[in-house]
């Protein structure tokens, strides 16, 4: 997930597009389970066909080269021919929506818990899988843990494949911990020690921005620090607080005291130049603003594999830099690892060969030829193992396909899995993460928004108008402005958004048994 400035598509729109595909599907002109590859898979078995493949992302730059090896693979194992789409990060969120709506063949696409996954499965924008993997791809189906498979299940239906390596995506504060010695500046590890340390960053490098995220991204990393249980899998929707003790008890954060205060602390960080004029319309991720030197602080977004790929950025680039990172489940108190449906693949409902995609992305997960290709590269020209490391071949300007290059995440195989030596901090990390580990009780829940889809569309609408501004601090008057964007909430449904989603929440938890 990229901190980019986000122009959502109208939910309306995309989701009567996708009802279309849906009701033409249902009627025989879309793939389905009974498409090309069920119903016709004894003759069409051996014919050669070429599966389309959806990535999150950019592309890496040696992708053709990585493309025509695991395609000399799969012609020979599986008569396939595999062709590597990517979205871009640019507006990837609306690409996504139109990719599985359009009824385009599709027969792998990356999906998450923020890409709204269970939500698309309840839909029926993906296929059920629970037929298919016994027959297709049995060795993935008995490689994954049974409780995994179960955990990503919609509606008793099993519709991605998830990804098996245990991780954490907690974020933190991730900074030039060189600046931060060479000033004799604090540790920005509370709300305190932040504001100090931005302080002395644009006191002795005036022409660096001191908050790298852009778009109020930082926000939802200033809740983690000042909030003791709020979720810490992910940012709520719809100004909502879910407390981790008292997970039925459901408050908004929006127009509340709190709420105000915060946006009170945004606006003084603009005054005290701590966010450009234009943050609002800065295009540049803040991952990259923090690796190229224009940015000390990343405050959002910023898990232990960011961190690290930044710092393995940063040592290619600028080896006297040094960068710093502080877990947010540190000021919290607990941390909450990965739920299964945080990497997986799915196969949509407009897949024209739905067994064959599965028999290829058994192929990626199991084979370890196909992993390390598509995770690493070719060996000697993108890689090497060194002592057990993964070591570049090169830098990051030279080489063509850096270490998971093609952001294949949810085919991670622990047994085949190479870290750079440098990841020994991350897993450091995680292990003590594993200390204060608690449940991830958020991420099984499957929001459905068809009671207030034009509800929702217009709410985004009014965060971007009012809502964004506060929370960098362009509104001179900052209870007022708070004051009208909740009207401006309120006229466009956020009362019914807010008592819905509740019922739905509520709902979870007793099936769910939590209490």
């Amino acid at each position: 997930m990229r901190n980019k400035t986000i122009r959502h598509l109208s939910m309306v729109l995309a989701l009567m597009l996708f009802a279309g595909v849906l009701a033409a599907c249902n009627n025989g002109s879309g793939g389905s389970a009974q498409g090309s590859e069920q119903g016709g898979s004894s003759e069409n078995k051996g014919e050669k066909v070429t599966l389309q493949f959806y990535m999150l992302g950019d592309a890496p730059k040696d992708l053709p080269v990585i493309e025509s090896e695991i395609n000399k693979l799969a012609e020979a194992d599986l008569n396939v021919n595999v062709k590597f789409n990517y979205t871009s990060w640019t507006d990837w969120d609306q690409k996504y929506k139109l990719l599985l709506s359009s009824g385009q063949p599709i027969d792998l696409i990356f999906t998450a818990d923020w890409t709204f996954y269970q939500s698309y499965a309840k839909k029926g924008a993906f296929l059920p899988l629970d037929e298919l993997l016994p027959k297709a791809a049995p060795t993935l189906k008995a490689y994954v843990p049974d409780d995994m498979w179960n955990a990503v299940k919609v509606n008793d239906k099993i519709y991605t494949v998830p990804s098996t390596w245990t991780e954490y995506v907690t974020e933190g504060i991730a900074y030039r911990e060189d600046l931060r010695e060479k000033y004799n500046l604090p540790k920005p590890e509370s709300l305190e020690t932040l504001e100090a340390y931005l302080e002395g960053i644009k006191a002795n490098e005036p022409n660096m921005i001191p908050i790298a995220d852009s778009n109020a991204n930082h926000t939802h990393g200033i809740r983690q620090l000042t909030s003791k249980l709020v979720n810490t899998a992910g940012q709520l929707p719809y100004g909502l607080d879910i407390m981790y003790d008292t997970p039925s008890n459901i408050t908004s954060y929006w127009g509340s005291a709190q709420h105000l205060e915060d946006l009170k602390t945004y606006k003084r960080w603009m005054d005290k130049g701590f966010f450009p004029k234009n943050v609002l319309n800065v295009k540049d991720t803040s991952n990259s603003l923090l690796q190229n030197g224009k940015a000390a602080v990343v405050l959002s977004g910023e898990n232990p594999n960011k961190f690290n790929a930044d710092v393995i950025k940063v040592q290619s680039t600028h080896p006297d830099w040094k960068l710093g990172y502080f877990p947010y489940p540190n000021a919290k108190g607990f941390a909450q690892p990965v739920h299964p449906i945080h990497n997986g693949f799915a196969i949509p409902r407009s897949s024209k060969n739905p067994e064959r995609a599965l028999a290829f992305y058994e192929k990626l997960v199991t084979d370890k030829r196909y992993n390390w290709l598509t995770e690493y590269g070719v060996e000697g020209k993108n890689f090497e193992v060194q002592d057990g490391y993964y070591k570049m071949v090169g830098d990051a300007q030279t080489n063509g396909f850096p270490r998971e290059g093609m952001n294949g995440w949810a085919w991670r195989n622990p047994e085949f899995m190479l870290y750079d030596k440098s990841f020994d901090d991350v897993l450091a990390i995680f292990k003590e993460l594993d200390k204060m580990k608690k449940p991830d009780i958020y991420t099984g829940f499957a929001e459905d928004w068809t009671p207030y889809q034009a509800e929702k569309a217009a709410l985004e609408q009014v965060e971007k108008q009012y809502l964004y501004p506060l929370n960098v601090g362009l509104v001179e008057d900052v209870e007022a402005g708070l004051n009208t964007f909740m009207e401006k909430a309120k006229q466009a449904g956020l009362e019914k958004i807010q008592t819905e989603y509740t019922k739905q929440w509520q709902d979870y938890l007793k099936s769910a048994g939590i209490q």
